[in-house]
């Protein structure tokens, strides 16, 4: 293997690996969104939970409820 030859070839090895690590960077980004994207929901859940409960005892604070 010549001088060029052996170039090439490590340039190859080298943008194979960082083809690798950005794959696992995105991977890495795409399961933080996801993770974010599930808590979001779940603290909006607890937020309506919330509303209802207090929409509910204003309700039976004026007896609107029966």
């Amino acid at each position: 293997m010549d001088q060029s030859q052996k170039a090439s070839y490590h340039a190859g090895e080298a943008k194979g690996q960082v083809q690798e690590k950005t794959s696992q960077m995105m991977d890495k980004a795409r399961d933080t969104a996801q993770s974010a994207k599930e808590s979001m929901q779940e603290t909006g859940q607890q937020m309506k939970a919330k509303a209802q409960g207090a929409a509910d005892a204003m309700k039976d604070s004026v007896g609107a409820n029966k």
